[in-house]
């Protein structure tokens, strides 16, 4: 194991999928704000790829738990 926990970070998977999902959802906010009329597409993407990251995380968190324990 990295014994620096920021590059730890640097090097996690999960760390980067959370910041991926966040700079989309942040974008997402951006475009309805000021592009009203690609509002509801732009919700639809966001809605349908955020469960995707989120099983992503999950299988990374899953993956390394066993990596652990093993």
């Amino acid at each position: 194991m990295n014994p620096n926990p920021f590059s730890a970070l640097l090097h996690s998977r999960k760390f980067w999928l959370a910041i991926l999902d966040t700079v989309i959802g942040i974008t997402t906010f951006f475009v309805v704000k000021y592009a009203p009329t690609a509002a509801e597409d732009v919700k639809f993407l966001f809605a349908s790829l955020q469960p995707v990251f989120v099983a992503i995380i999950l299988a990374v968190a899953w993956e390394d738990s066993k990596q652990a324990g093993a």
